[in-house]
């Protein structure tokens, strides 16, 4: 019997949440919610799609964002952050949608149209360590993106 091969792929991920939606869900759960959509359908999915991104899956107040390359997700996420700021000036902090960004180039597993492995899981991490309206990214997107953007980096 032939063992079917699975397809994989290079790919620059991009995970996304929001830091503190439990609390803010506990606060005002409609609220959040809308606040939430809108901040999807006015600035990620126009962002995303400005820089040739695909949405693989929404989880509740989590994206994971497929690029090409490394520095599209950089400048969509930049972009998403940027924008974040300028939307919550005016919001009171304690309600504030606040997105933490991680983003890795790594081979990853499609699967219909999802996508799984390694390089997933390492995006995920780095936007589990991410500050809330930061992005943290790894070595190979550092490296990829060096030069090609007008931003800095910190260690």
């Amino acid at each position: 019997m032939a063992t079917q091969r699975v397809e994989r792929r290079l790919t620059a991920i991009l995970a996304s949440d929001v830091s503190g939606y439990s609390r803010l869900m506990g606060v005002d759960e409609e609220g959040t919610l809308a606040r939430l959509k809108a901040h999807q359908r006015e600035l990620l999915d126009p962002k995303v799609q400005e820089h040739r991104g695909r949405i693989v899956k929404a989880t509740g107040d989590g994206l994971l964002i497929e690029f090409a390359s490394a520095v599209d997700a950089m400048r969509c996420a930049v972009d998403i952050q940027s924008g974040m700021t300028e939307r919550n000036a005016a919001v009171p902090s304690d309600q504030r949608i606040e997105f933490r960004i991680g983003i890795n180039v790594g081979d990853i597993i499609v699967d219909s149209d999802d996508i799984i492995g390694d390089g997933v899981n390492v995006a995920a991490r780095l936007e589990g360590l991410a500050e809330p309206g930061g992005i943290c990214v790894s070595g190979r997107v550092r490296e990829d993106a060096h030069g090609k953007l007008e931003i800095t980096f910190e260690d």
